[in-house]
């Protein structure tokens, strides 16, 4: 496939780079799903090139029928495509439909008789009490640098101790740390403040002690041995390490780490709602898979218990 640059009239690639613009800088999209709907706009607008034999106009989206679009997706399906990523297909080729008709440019009713594949909700796979704590512990005896290997256990006691994704971990600042909370930058640029444990802010200031580098403010907190930004897939393979040393499924990454985080709270009696707030999660739906993994949990243990198990 061709991308959309070579796919398209140059009215319809301005539209498309003004969707993106919008999709940044007013929706602040993360980056990687603006890269994502940008290269699934691309394939579509290639797809619709391949049937007409010449770029897409507007004249040629005016005469989109859904039978256009369900061919499209029938054959990035036939190339392997998953339903969550179709799913995220289609909701690339609303948003950037949407746009045009919020424009004034077009309208279509194509989209509306599409249904959005089902997607299968996974469960998220959470590590015991046991098998986090013994992950933090034995995260030291994995380097023989001090200052790397007590960088290593700050960024994973993050992950767990304050339920943060990888990518927020290693955003953090020195500015965002504070007496007993954390400033964490999430999804879409949405700020919340998160509690510090003792054992989690602990283990930063380890790491501050030990650090060979002056940190101001507004620099990342943790870096790499050169001094650069510390690269996530060094968190990603010393996690690796700790499967192999600890005998713990491939499913124990840093991300099971945040599953963990917000398992065992609601598991101890945690509030749902602030545990929403504390994962950054824009709606209460996403948080209340964890009551589907605590209840799962709870029945693996009542068969493996119960007499009649």
């Amino acid at each position: 496939m061709t991308d959309s640059a070579f796919a398209t009239d140059d009215f319809i690639r301005s539209r498309i780079a003004d969707w993106l613009r919008d999709l940044g800088s007013v929706r602040r999209l993360a980056p990687k799903t603006l890269e994502a709907y940008s290269r699934d706009i691309g394939q579509f607008m290639s797809f619709l090139a391949g049937h007409m034999g010449g770029p897409v106009s507007l004249a040629a989206l005016k005469d989109l029928r859904g039978a256009d679009i369900r061919a499209f997706m029938a054959q990035r399906r036939s190339e392997s495509l998953g339903s969550r990523s179709l799913a995220r297909v289609l909701s690339a080729l609303k948003s950037f439909f949407g746009f045009l008709e919020r424009e004034g440019t077009l309208a279509t009713e194509a989209l509306n008789v599409i249904r959005t594949p089902k997607i299968g909700r996974s469960l998220p796979k959470a590590l015991t009490v046991i098998e986090a704590k013994q992950t933090i512990a034995t995260t030291d005896e994995m380097e023989d640098i001090p200052w790397v290997a007590a960088r290593d256990m700050a960024v994973i006691s993050l992950c767990y101790g304050a339920g943060l994704r990888i990518s927020e971990a290693l955003a953090l600042t020195s500015g965002d740390l504070e007496a007993a909370t954390l400033r964490v930058t999430g999804k879409g640029g949405k700020v919340r403040m998160v509690p510090l444990i003792a054992p989690v802010r602990q283990s930063i200031e380890t790491y501050l002690g030990l650090a060979p580098f002056k940190l101001w403010p507004d620099d990342k907190l943790f870096r790499g041995v050169k001094g650069g930004v510390l690269s996530p897939r060094l968190i990603q393979k010393r996690m690796e390490q700790l499967r192999s040393a600890l005998g713990l499924p491939p499913s124990a990454t840093p991300h099971a780490l945040r599953h963990s985080f917000a398992t065992h709270l609601l598991g101890r009696g945690g509030d749902l709602r602030a545990i929403q707030e504390l994962l950054g999660h824009a709606s209460l739906s996403s948080t209340q898979i964890y009551t589907a993994v605590d209840t799962e949990r709870l029945l693996e243990s009542y068969a493996a218990a119960h007499p009649r198990g």
